[in-house]
């Protein structure tokens, strides 16, 4: 399966908080962003599975510095989707929604944003939501992809 993550309050805290990964000297010198504590066991256990694992994110980072977020936190992800390949994909389109993985063939996206699942059912796509207080969403991930 083909399953992407949502940075900005997902992965990454922002507006929404949660705890977050211990950063090294290295994170500090490269400002590299917190991320959410049990990420990367998370994508780990999913790799472990067989699954392909990436980042589709609306924001407009570089795919160069998010992968360089994974991996100094000692994982590399499959693939990366941002905003500008996301428009560019989506230029010609009469759909615009704020994501459409299944244009990329991704089974299914996880994300903090209840707006996102309605543009799944709209746009037949499957989500997972995400709240901020969800303790351990490793296990809430795991089990939910599942169903």
């Amino acid at each position: 399966m083909k399953i992407s993550f949502d940075l900005d309050d997902t992965i990454i805290p922002g507006i929404k908080t949660f705890a977050t990964e211990p950063q090294t000297i290295i994170h500090r010198i490269f400002g590299i962003e917190k991320i959410r504590k049990g990420t990367i066991e998370l994508f780990k256990a999913l790799k472990t599975q067989n699954h392909k694992v990436g980042i589709y994110t609306t924001s407009f980072r570089s795919v160069y510095k998010i992968k360089l977020l994974f991996l100094l936190n000692g994982f590399s992800v499959d693939f990366v989707i941002n905003q500008n390949k996301h428009l560019h994909v989506l230029k010609n389109s009469q759909n615009k929604p704020s994501k459409y993985p299944s244009l990329f063939n991704i089974d299914i996206h996880i994300d903090d944003s209840k707006g996102v699942a309605i543009e799944g059912e709209k746009y037949n796509f499957r989500t997972i939501i995400v709240d901020e207080d969800v303790e351990n969403w490793k296990d809430f991930v795991l089990k939910n992809i599942e169903i």
